[in-house]
């Protein structure tokens, strides 16, 4: 099995101010991202409170924007600060999708951490049942469940 040796760009326009904004959910995202995961929760958490759910449309554009300004986010290893980004940036129009930290269910073992919406994850490439939620932050009054 080969490496891909570039990262693909996603094709996405941002304006000026959601450019902005993916650079600072990124910015805080790579910061948030080096604490322990149960900071991370608690940050998410707080932040979820209030806001709507995101739909899945929402939550693709947040990723997309997200992967647009950074090349941490596109790497294969980029996973938990493109994560955390893809949910602040939904944050900052109000919205917030589930947050999420897992392994896969087949051998080898590996960690992932992805967004999803009603079940869904956004954006992956990997079918369902391939992870298995570890660790959740939902948008129901900032509520977080450890599965």
């Amino acid at each position: 099995m080969s490496t891909p040796m570039t990262l693909e760009r996603p094709e996405v326009t941002l304006g000026p101010l959601r450019w902005v904004g993916a650079r600072v959910a990124v910015g805080a995202a790579r910061v948030l991202a080096t604490q322990q995961p149960a900071r991370i929760r608690r940050v998410l958490a707080r932040l979820a409170r209030g806001a709507r759910p995101a739909d899945y449309d929402q939550a693709l554009a947040a990723r997309q924007a997200v992967m647009a300004v950074s090349l941490t986010c596109r790497g294969a290893r980029g996973c938990v600060p493109r994560s955390i980004a893809t949910m602040l940036m939904c944050r900052l129009s109000g919205t917030v999708p589930t947050w999420c930290v897992g392994v896969r269910s087949l051998a080898p073992f590996a960690a992932h951490a992805w967004v999803e919406v009603d079940g869904v994850m956004v954006g992956e490439s990997v079918p369902p049942g391939y992870l298995r939620t570890l660790l959740s932050v939902g948008r129901a009054a900032g509520h977080s469940e450890v599965s």
